[in-house]
């Protein structure tokens, strides 16, 4: 097979792509490279990535009796590493002026904002060691700035989850920081937050310990508002973010779940499934092994956002973990609706507090199912079709500053 420099010149681009717009903008080039065709003659595929996952993929722990991994997708960097690897040993010398690196494992990247910096970091804790990668806006230059945890779901990692969220575009908007801790496959064989464990939902312990202690990480290394950090997540990270805000409201003023649950309502893996699957957790408590959802006994800001079509964690969850977070609501609220151009139709409801302060908002994203509202193909699990979640999470979040905690935290 001749090879020529316009091919090779391709393949270079496509090793550069992969590190800095995602794997499967980097597929698109290969493709294109394989097929003769230049940069800008064919668009890059959207890819299904729900299709390449089991059924209900939010749970596959490592306890999990016959457990396997999902089979990697065409898109996935170690198969568009290997490609690329392939061509390089083929004709070796040919890519020598692209260094193919690991995404992971670099110190920093360009961000996927396109202004500020995405570095990568790692924190030890007692309870274990988590990597993360952090995201500096370009406007900060040492004024104290709010910071944003936020958890990933499973099967994801924290390049995808920034890039399917948008949030490091948000949050360079709102000049503020946004740090993406990393699960490990050893704690959890598909990626997912043990939210579901009893040693999972307790303070300092586990993993609510090892994202805490990132927190802390971030906030002795630069100028953070501390009376203004806040921890979202979507699915198994919605629901850890819950379990975040019911054990450390001390260290978060505000919280965001995204197709989430709430918190301890299971316990293991089976009451877990019940627990995502059920519409009435009060009533079949006793018969599936899940637990009520019992309120934090403190008050928490918390802002919801989930499909009505969502097939793998039951939209009456969101309504569950707001109630958890705000004791004594509006019962009423207020309700509205609206429509994306060209997008989806919404209900937002709005509760205020006893003094009448407006403390959660629940959407409704109609004819989604379990993705972030208003995320980017660039990532996994999203629905460009929706509202913006990750600029509305910011908006709430800055009107929320903790002075102090209201009582003590969930043991």
């Amino acid at each position: 097979m001749k090879i020529d420099e316009g091919f090779l010149a391709q393949m270079r681009e496509a090793a550069k792509i992969l590190q800095n717009d995602g794997p499967m903008a980097a597929t698109a080039a290969i493709q294109r490279a394989l097929h003769g065709a230049g940069a800008a003659d064919t668009p890059a595929p959207q890819a299904d990535w729900t299709r390449y996952l089991p059924k209900a993929p939010e749970l596959r722990g490592s306890d999990a009796p016959h457990a396997t991994e999902a089979q990697p997708s065409a898109h996935s960097p170690d198969r568009i590493r290997a490609q690329l690897h392939k061509f390089q040993r083929a004709w070796p010398g040919a890519m020598a002026s692209q260094e193919i690196e690991d995404v992971e494992a670099r110190e920093e990247v360009a961000d996927l904002a396109g202004k500020g910096r995405f570095l990568s970091g790692s924190c030890t804790s007692h309870a274990g060691t988590r990597a993360y990668k952090l995201y500096v806006p370009s406007g900060y230059t040492g004024q104290a700035l709010p910071l944003v945890v936020m958890l990933h779901g499973c099967t994801q990692h924290p390049d995808d989850f920034a890039a399917g969220t948008g949030m490091n575009a948000a949050a360079e908007e709102r000049n503020c920081f946004v740090v993406y801790p990393a699960q490990i496959k050893s704690a959890n064989t598909s990626n997912c937050w043990n939210w579901f464990n009893t040693g999972d939902q307790r303070r300092d312990q586990g993993e609510p310990a090892i994202i805490a202690d990132i927190t802390r990480a971030i906030v002795r290394e630069y100028a953070i508002d501390t009376g203004r950090i806040y921890v979202a997540g979507l699915s198994a990270g919605g629901a850890m973010a819950a379990v975040m805000g019911a054990t450390y409201p001390d260290l978060y003023a505000a919280i965001g779940i995204h197709s989430g649950l709430p918190y301890a309502v299971a316990h293991d893996m089976p009451s877990a499934f019940a627990a995502m699957k059920s519409r009435k957790i009060k009533a079949s408590a006793r018969k599936t092994g899940c637990k009520p959802a019992k309120p934090f006994g403190h008050t928490m800001p918390v802002i919801v956002f989930h499909g009505d079509r969502d097939a793998t964690v039951d939209p009456a969850n969101g309504e569950l973990a707001l109630a958890q977070c705000i004791p004594s609501p509006d019962a009423n609220g207020k309700v509205e609706s609206g429509k994306v151009h060209n997008g989806r139709t919404y209900t937002r409801t709005v509760l205020h507090d006893e003094q009448g302060k407006a403390i959660a908002e629940k959407w409704i994203v109609h004819g989604a199912g379990h993705a972030w509202s208003g995320g980017s193909t660039r990532g996994s699990y999203t629905d460009p079709q929706g509202p913006d979640a990750s600029r509305e999470m910011l908006r709430f979040f800055q009107v929320h500053g903790r002075n102090a905690p209201s009582s003590k935290p969930a043991a």
